[in-house]
């Protein structure tokens, strides 16, 4: 009897359109636009998203981030919507534990992003915040990851229990949303975490010269996890529908074990 082994979509954050177009033909399946000097969610420059989008190809998604979470709502939205306007077919947020990030959330719902999409990013070792689940929901926010704020302090698995690590996903999903893990992960944590079912892995420092996540990415470092994690494809059903509509339809190929 075949057994078909859990999915989930690899999503290698890069610097600039050179790193975006390594990381496509290597098979990434989201790129993630994102500057690793500027903290967990640095933001890159709007003219360097453009050209990341630009230089993919248009059925890969690329995702955007707007650095770190601030109480700031006015700046938030101005960030959200110089970020939408890059092309970019997602623009994430970080999402705090305080009573702030609810009324964010309902302020940045009103915005007019065009096609663009919102997901939210709970840093995981600043605490998950569960009520926060049905909130993005109604904000109309498409996915929700977990990421790490301090990366000295270990990978996500590290700071974070597995017990909180398959609610949030279960929770996540069962909102109607994608659910996406991140932090300082590495090819080694790819079968727990594959073992959560979550939609999305997410990487930086896995996929850099030395485990390094300012460094360069490298490209046998790509290699190494995109063998580790299944491609997704129409035998995958649910586990590897779209996370967007119209964009990443299910691949047809057979990967069983």
């Amino acid at each position: 009897m075949e057994h078909v082994r859990g999915s989930a979509r690899l999503l290698a954050s890069v610097t600039n359109d050179r790193e975006a177009q390594l990381v496509a033909s290597l098979g990434a399946d989201v790129i993630d636009a994102k500057n690793p000097s500027a903290g967990a969610l640095g933001a890159l420059p709007a003219a360097t998203v453009t050209a990341i989008r630009r230089a993919v190809p248009a059925h890969i998604i690329v995702s955007a981030t707007i650095g770190d979470p601030t109480e700031d709502i006015a700046a938030t939205a101005a960030a959200i919507q110089r970020m939408a306007a890059t092309g970019a077919d997602i623009v994430k947020i970080g999402l705090e534990a305080n009573a702030t990030t609810a009324t964010m959330l309902q302020a940045v719902a009103k915005l007019d992003l065009g096609s663009a999409r919102l997901v939210g990013v709970m840093l995981a070792d600043k605490g998950v915040d569960f009520d926060l689940i049905p909130v993005a929901r109604d904000a109309g926010f498409v996915g929700l990851m977990l990421d790490t704020a301090d990366k000295r302090r270990g990978a996500l698995p590290d700071v974070t229990s597995i017990d909180v690590l398959r609610r949030f996903v279960a929770a996540t999903k069962a909102a109607g949303m994608f659910a996406g893990l991140a932090g300082s992960l590495r090819a080694a944590h790819v079968p727990m975490l594959l073992a959560l079912s979550p939609d999305i892995l997410g990487f930086r420092g896995g996929l850099c010269r030395q485990g390094e996540r300012t460094s360069e990415i490298d490209a046998e470092a790509v290699r190494a996890v995109r063998r580790i994690i299944p491609v997704c494809d129409a035998a995958q059903g649910q586990a590897c529908s779209p996370l967007l509509p119209g964009a990443m339809a299910p691949r047809q190929a057979k990967d069983v074990a």
